[in-house]
């Protein structure tokens, strides 16, 4: 996974292994930043790695 890499919700969801509506819920809250470009909505590689540190971080 590249950071630059721009990852559908389908992607996200399926690297979480959460549901559709918990990944934009993420999103609405801004725990999971993400760009929009036409009508597709994408989350930078980057930012999904940043929110699993803080995941883990918060876990310990």
């Amino acid at each position: 996974m590249h950071d630059d890499e721009l990852l559908t919700v389908a992607e996200v969801m399926a690297r979480l292994r959460l549901g559709r509506s918990k990944v934009y819920d993420l999103i609405r809250a801004r725990r999971l930043p993400s760009v929009t470009i036409g009508r597709c909505r994408r989350i930078p590689a980057s930012a999904l790695g940043s929110f699993i540190a803080g995941q883990m971080e918060r876990a310990a």
